[in-house]
Protein backbone atom coordinates (compact mmCIF):
# COMPACT_ATOMS: atom_id res chain seq x y z
CA UNK A 1 0.00 0.00 0.00
CA UNK A 2 1.48 3.40 -0.89
CA UNK A 3 1.10 5.59 1.69
CA UNK A 4 0.06 9.00 -0.04
CA UNK A 5 -2.32 9.96 -2.59
CA UNK A 6 -5.16 7.95 -2.28
CA UNK A 7 -8.62 8.06 -0.79
CA UNK A 8 -9.01 6.07 2.02
CA UNK A 9 -11.94 4.48 4.18
CA UNK A 10 -11.81 2.98 7.54
CA UNK A 11 -14.76 2.34 9.70
CA UNK A 12 -13.95 1.96 13.25
CA UNK A 13 -11.75 5.17 13.34
CA UNK A 14 -13.08 7.33 15.66
CA UNK A 15 -10.62 6.34 18.17
CA UNK A 16 -8.16 3.91 19.04
CA UNK A 17 -5.46 2.58 16.22
CA UNK A 18 -8.31 3.78 13.68
CA UNK A 19 -8.02 7.37 14.36
CA UNK A 20 -4.20 7.40 15.12
CA UNK A 21 -3.96 5.89 11.73
CA UNK A 22 -5.86 8.28 10.01
CA UNK A 23 -4.99 10.83 11.27
CA UNK A 24 -0.88 9.99 10.01
CA UNK A 25 -2.33 9.37 6.92
CA UNK A 26 -3.99 11.96 6.26
CA UNK A 27 -0.62 14.09 7.35
CA UNK A 28 0.60 12.43 4.05
CA UNK A 29 -1.52 13.83 1.54
CA UNK A 30 -4.80 11.50 1.47
CA UNK A 31 -8.15 11.72 1.51
CA UNK A 32 -9.77 9.95 4.71
CA UNK A 33 -13.15 8.88 5.52
CA UNK A 34 -13.78 7.53 8.82
CA UNK A 35 -16.98 5.46 9.94
CA UNK A 36 -18.65 4.96 13.30
CA UNK A 37 -21.47 4.93 15.02
CA UNK A 38 -21.84 8.34 16.53
CA UNK A 39 -23.13 11.19 14.36
CA UNK A 40 -21.71 13.63 16.79
CA UNK A 41 -18.32 12.46 17.31
CA UNK A 42 -17.97 12.08 13.75
CA UNK A 43 -19.16 15.39 12.90
CA UNK A 44 -16.57 16.82 15.94
CA UNK A 45 -13.54 14.69 14.36
CA UNK A 46 -14.41 16.41 10.73
CA UNK A 47 -13.89 19.57 11.57
CA UNK A 48 -11.24 19.00 14.01
CA UNK A 49 -9.17 17.10 10.75
CA UNK A 50 -10.66 17.51 7.68
CA UNK A 51 -11.95 14.00 7.43
CA UNK A 52 -14.94 12.95 5.32
CA UNK A 53 -16.94 10.89 7.71
CA UNK A 54 -20.24 8.19 7.38
CA UNK A 55 -22.30 6.99 10.10
CA UNK A 56 -21.97 3.28 10.02
CA UNK A 57 -22.34 -0.15 12.41
CA UNK A 58 -20.23 -2.65 10.76
CA UNK A 59 -22.52 -5.09 13.07
CA UNK A 60 -25.24 -4.59 11.06
CA UNK A 61 -25.79 -5.52 7.01
CA UNK A 62 -28.12 -3.07 6.36
CA UNK A 63 -25.68 -0.11 7.56
CA UNK A 64 -23.02 -1.33 5.91
CA UNK A 65 -24.74 -1.80 2.28
CA UNK A 66 -26.13 2.09 3.11
CA UNK A 67 -22.89 3.64 4.13
CA UNK A 68 -20.64 2.14 1.33
CA UNK A 69 -23.11 3.24 -1.11
CA UNK A 70 -22.70 6.83 0.18
CA UNK A 71 -18.93 6.94 0.14
CA UNK A 72 -18.81 5.03 -3.31
CA UNK A 73 -20.70 8.20 -4.91
CA UNK A 74 -19.28 11.76 -2.50
CA UNK A 75 -15.80 10.09 -3.03
CA UNK A 76 -15.25 8.14 -6.22
CA UNK A 77 -11.78 7.86 -6.07
CA UNK A 78 -11.70 5.83 -3.14
CA UNK A 79 -9.13 2.88 -3.26
CA UNK A 80 -8.37 1.92 -0.58
CA UNK A 81 -10.45 0.28 2.48
CA UNK A 82 -9.13 -0.31 6.15
CA UNK A 83 -11.05 -2.51 8.03
CA UNK A 84 -10.56 -1.66 11.66
CA UNK A 85 -13.71 -1.48 13.60
CA UNK A 86 -13.73 -4.41 15.88
CA UNK A 87 -14.48 -5.52 19.50
CA UNK A 88 -12.85 -7.66 22.06
CA UNK A 89 -14.83 -9.17 25.20
CA UNK A 90 -13.88 -11.12 27.64
CA UNK A 91 -15.48 -14.88 28.04
CA UNK A 92 -15.67 -17.34 30.66
CA UNK A 93 -16.61 -20.65 29.08
CA UNK A 94 -16.68 -22.27 32.22
CA UNK A 95 -19.93 -20.79 32.62
CA UNK A 96 -23.66 -20.21 31.27
CA UNK A 97 -23.44 -16.08 29.61
CA UNK A 98 -21.22 -16.11 27.24
CA UNK A 99 -22.59 -16.56 24.21
CA UNK A 100 -24.33 -13.12 23.49
CA UNK A 101 -20.66 -11.43 23.61
CA UNK A 102 -18.92 -14.44 21.75
CA UNK A 103 -21.96 -14.46 18.73
CA UNK A 104 -21.59 -10.27 18.75
CA UNK A 105 -17.44 -10.48 18.75
CA UNK A 106 -17.68 -12.82 15.84
CA UNK A 107 -20.49 -10.81 13.61
CA UNK A 108 -18.15 -7.45 14.46
CA UNK A 109 -14.95 -8.72 14.37
CA UNK A 110 -15.30 -11.71 10.96
CA UNK A 111 -18.46 -10.61 8.94
CA UNK A 112 -18.43 -7.03 9.41
CA UNK A 113 -15.34 -6.89 7.54
CA UNK A 114 -16.53 -9.79 4.70
CA UNK A 115 -19.70 -7.80 4.33
CA UNK A 116 -17.57 -4.49 3.62
CA UNK A 117 -14.95 -6.19 1.44
CA UNK A 118 -18.23 -7.75 -0.43
CA UNK A 119 -19.93 -4.05 -0.83
CA UNK A 120 -16.99 -2.26 -2.22
CA UNK A 121 -15.03 -5.36 -4.67
CA UNK A 122 -16.80 -3.96 -7.46
CA UNK A 123 -16.00 -0.41 -6.94
CA UNK A 124 -12.21 -1.09 -5.48
CA UNK A 125 -11.63 -3.39 -9.10
CA UNK A 126 -12.04 -0.28 -11.16
CA UNK A 127 -9.67 1.65 -9.07
CA UNK A 128 -6.11 1.96 -9.61
CA UNK A 129 -3.74 0.84 -6.67
CA UNK A 130 -6.35 -0.80 -5.12
CA UNK A 131 -5.87 -1.90 -1.56
CA UNK A 132 -7.65 -3.70 1.48
CA UNK A 133 -6.02 -3.45 4.64
CA UNK A 134 -7.38 -6.25 7.15
CA UNK A 135 -6.51 -5.95 10.78
CA UNK A 136 -5.87 -9.30 12.84
CA UNK A 137 -3.62 -9.51 15.83
CA UNK A 138 -0.86 -11.14 17.67
CA UNK A 139 -3.67 -13.05 19.33
CA UNK A 140 -4.62 -14.89 16.08
CA UNK A 141 -1.11 -16.89 16.64
CA UNK A 142 -0.94 -16.94 20.33
CA UNK A 143 -3.94 -17.18 22.02
CA UNK A 144 -5.19 -14.95 25.61
CA UNK A 145 -7.57 -17.12 28.16
CA UNK A 146 -9.71 -14.68 28.64
CA UNK A 147 -10.60 -13.76 24.93
CA UNK A 148 -11.79 -17.12 23.60
CA UNK A 149 -13.45 -15.84 20.34
CA UNK A 150 -11.47 -12.80 19.96
CA UNK A 151 -8.50 -14.68 19.52
CA UNK A 152 -10.84 -17.40 17.03
CA UNK A 153 -11.77 -14.22 14.60
CA UNK A 154 -8.38 -12.63 14.41
CA UNK A 155 -6.84 -16.12 13.58
CA UNK A 156 -10.35 -16.66 10.77
CA UNK A 157 -9.34 -12.62 9.12
CA UNK A 158 -5.46 -13.64 9.22
CA UNK A 159 -6.72 -16.46 7.03
CA UNK A 160 -9.10 -14.64 4.95
CA UNK A 161 -6.21 -12.61 4.51
CA UNK A 162 -3.82 -14.93 3.20
CA UNK A 163 -6.82 -16.64 1.05
CA UNK A 164 -8.07 -13.33 -0.57
CA UNK A 165 -4.91 -12.21 -1.59
CA UNK A 166 -4.35 -14.90 -4.03
CA UNK A 167 -7.45 -14.48 -5.82
CA UNK A 168 -7.79 -10.46 -5.39
CA UNK A 169 -4.10 -9.64 -6.15
CA UNK A 170 -3.90 -10.90 -10.30
CA UNK A 171 -6.67 -8.74 -10.90
CA UNK A 172 -5.31 -5.80 -9.34
CA UNK A 173 -6.32 -5.67 -5.50
CA UNK A 174 -3.37 -5.91 -2.98
CA UNK A 175 -4.20 -7.38 0.32
CA UNK A 176 -2.38 -6.46 3.30
CA UNK A 177 -2.57 -7.86 6.99
CA UNK A 178 -2.53 -5.33 9.90
CA UNK A 179 -1.11 -7.06 12.89
CA UNK A 180 -1.09 -5.70 15.76
CA UNK A 181 0.34 -6.19 19.35
CA UNK A 182 -1.87 -5.75 22.78
CA UNK A 183 -1.99 -1.16 22.29
CA UNK A 184 -3.03 1.29 24.53
CA UNK A 185 -6.23 1.98 23.79
CA UNK A 186 -9.57 1.37 25.05
CA UNK A 187 -10.28 -2.08 23.38
CA UNK A 188 -10.01 -3.88 27.09
CA UNK A 189 -10.40 -2.55 29.90
CA UNK A 190 -6.81 -2.09 31.62
CA UNK A 191 -4.93 -2.37 28.19
CA UNK A 192 -4.66 1.70 27.75
CA UNK A 193 -2.56 1.91 31.14
CA UNK A 194 -0.80 -1.43 30.99
CA UNK A 195 2.83 -1.56 30.83
CA UNK A 196 2.86 -4.52 28.76
CA UNK A 197 0.85 -2.82 25.69
CA UNK A 198 2.62 -0.50 23.41
CA UNK A 199 1.63 2.94 23.36
CA UNK A 200 -0.53 4.16 20.56
CA UNK A 201 1.49 6.60 19.05
CA UNK A 202 4.48 4.91 19.22
CA UNK A 203 2.75 1.37 17.34
CA UNK A 204 1.04 4.11 14.03
CA UNK A 205 4.74 5.87 13.61
CA UNK A 206 5.93 2.10 13.69
CA UNK A 207 3.38 0.97 11.53
CA UNK A 208 3.63 4.13 8.79
CA UNK A 209 7.62 3.15 8.64
CA UNK A 210 7.29 -0.06 7.58
CA UNK A 211 4.37 0.59 5.42
CA UNK A 212 6.50 2.81 3.44
CA UNK A 213 9.54 0.97 3.50
CA UNK A 214 7.74 -2.18 1.87
CA UNK A 215 4.37 -0.53 0.37
CA UNK A 216 4.10 -4.33 -1.08
CA UNK A 217 3.98 -5.72 2.39
CA UNK A 218 1.39 -9.01 3.30
CA UNK A 219 1.91 -8.59 6.57
CA UNK A 220 2.57 -5.25 8.82
CA UNK A 221 4.71 -6.77 11.60
CA UNK A 222 6.01 -4.04 14.52
CA UNK A 223 8.89 -5.87 16.81
CA UNK A 224 6.70 -6.43 19.41
CA UNK A 225 3.97 -8.48 18.12
CA UNK A 226 7.03 -10.48 16.49
CA UNK A 227 6.88 -12.53 19.97
CA UNK A 228 3.39 -13.60 19.43
CA UNK A 229 3.22 -13.89 16.00
CA UNK A 230 6.30 -16.28 15.20
CA UNK A 231 6.02 -18.25 18.66
CA UNK A 232 5.00 -21.51 16.71
CA UNK A 233 7.48 -21.52 14.38
CA UNK A 234 10.32 -20.64 16.94
CA UNK A 235 9.54 -23.69 19.16
CA UNK A 236 8.59 -21.93 22.24
CA UNK A 237 4.94 -21.30 21.88
CA UNK A 238 3.82 -23.14 25.40
CA UNK A 239 6.37 -20.72 26.85
CA UNK A 240 4.83 -17.44 25.12
CA UNK A 241 1.14 -18.74 25.99
CA UNK A 242 2.44 -18.87 29.82
CA UNK A 243 3.82 -15.46 29.58
CA UNK A 244 1.04 -13.78 27.87
CA UNK A 245 -1.33 -15.05 30.26
CA UNK A 246 0.40 -14.26 33.49
CA UNK A 247 1.03 -10.71 32.29
CA UNK A 248 -2.80 -10.22 31.46
CA UNK A 249 -3.44 -11.89 34.36
CA UNK A 250 -1.85 -8.88 36.59
CA UNK A 251 -3.22 -6.39 33.87
CA UNK A 252 -6.92 -7.51 35.44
Amino acid sequence: MNITGNTIFIPGATSGIGLALALRLKERGNTVVIGGRRTSLLAELAEAHGFGTVRIDTAAAASIAEATADVVSRFPDLNVLVAMAGIMRPEDWTTTGFLADAEETVVTNLLGPIRLIDALLPHLRERPGATILTVSSGLAHTPLRFTPTYNATKAAIHQLSESIRMQLEPIGIQVTELVPPAVRTALMPGHESSEHAMPLEAYVEEVMALLEADPEAHEVLVEQVKLLRYAEVRGDYDQIIGVLNAAEERVR
